[in-house]
């Protein structure tokens, strides 16, 4: 018994030693390395040194690959084709307005909103058929903005939206006493095609008539449509696009269109006003990989785009356009 005891303690004595012996070992290389890791530091701290992997596997690690596949490659200038651009955000084909005209133009002559005389002589080329109608007779046709016509409806709607009565001209940012009075612009005074001073018709005849439901509408909608001429919203009309777009929402509101029609509309309308605008928009939305029939009007219709200073600061975004242009037209008559 004792001889097979001895050789199984002895064993047992030995493998302890050993594993001390490799604890030591480990021990020591851990010291060695806090030590090395520490001298790194200090010289770092003393010296100018870098560590750079030179290794060809680092270079060509899967990381690196994902990383370069990700980057968005520039965009050079006259790489987007701007006139499918054109064709998309001002098309031939025109915009159907949702409104019943009936002979409000007549009417507005007939009360001297608009000096008959003075109106046809802006158009030296004359009038179409459908322009006769809307102006002196009575119009039961769809009325359709395009490029010929953008400008005669502009200030036909523009006459309306003066002329129109409306709680937003009554009592909106138009009469806040710092502006001196509702009739100091351009929208207003500048209005001089009627018969008289156009501010003596200022939101003075109800030529059409909103519910309560209409009315919210148009006030909550108003303030979410600004335009490139200024950086007001159509709540605020000082110009002429905003008093003609003004009249256009109330019009839309009173022949049951929805709020998402009415934002539809308004953008396409603004285009046919400001076309080169709508064209950098449309080009700025398709660099962020966004075709513009599906840029939702609401969005580009607000601040952040549609203001002057909206648009300015996106212009400055977009990269394949080779340098700013002017986008719109005048705010007089």
């Amino acid at each position: 018994m004792l001889d097979t005891v001895e050789p199984t303690t002895s064993n047992k004595k030995r493998t302890f030693l050993d594993n001390v012996s490799l604890l030591s070992e480990k021990t020591s290389f851990w010291k060695a390395a806090a030590l090395l890791l520490f001298a790194i530091i200090i010289l770092t701290q003393v010296f100018e040194i870098s560590i750079s992997p030179k290794l060809s596997f680092l270079r060509n690690s899967p990381l690196n690959k994902q990383q370069v596949s990700t980057a968005q490659a520039p965009i050079e200038s006259g790489s987007i084709d701007t006139s499918a651009l054109t064709k998309a955000v001002i098309p031939e084909a025109g915009v159907v307005l949702p409104i019943t005209w009936g002979d409000l133009g007549k009417r507005m002559i007939a009360d001297g909103v608009i000096d008959e005389a003075k109106f046809r002589a802006l158009f030296e080329g004359g009038l179409t058929n459908t322009e006769e109608q809307m102006l002196a007779g009575n119009s039961d046709q769809p009325v359709v903005m395009n490029e010929q016509n953008s400008r005669y409806l502009l200030d036909l709607l523009w006459a309306f939206g003066l002329a129109n009565k409306n709680d937003i001209l009554e009592n909106g940012e138009m009469t806040d006493k710092q502006y001196g009075g509702a009739g100091n612009f351009a929208s207003t005074g500048g209005w001089s095609l009627a018969k008289g001073a156009g501010f003596d018709h200022y939101s003075k005849h109800a030529y059409v008539t909103l519910t309560t439901e209409q009315q919210a509408l148009v006030d909550t909608v108003s303030k979410g449509i600004f335009r490139p001429c200024c950086g007001n919203s159509t709540h605020f009309p000082d110009c002429n696009h905003g008093m003609a777009m003004l009249g256009l929402l109330e019009l839309m509101a009173k022949n049951g269109a929805s709020e998402q029609q009415m934002y539809d509309v308004a953008l396409k309308v603004n285009s046919f006003w400001f076309p080169q605008t709508y064209i950098d928009l449309a080009t700025y939305f398709k660099e962020q990989g966004q075709d513009w029939d599906q840029v939702d009007a609401k969005t580009a219709l607000n601040a952040e785009y549609s203001s002057a200073q909206g648009y300015q600061q996106t212009r400055q975004k977009i990269q394949s356009l080779p340098k700013p242009q002017q986008g719109g037209g005048g705010c007089g008559a």
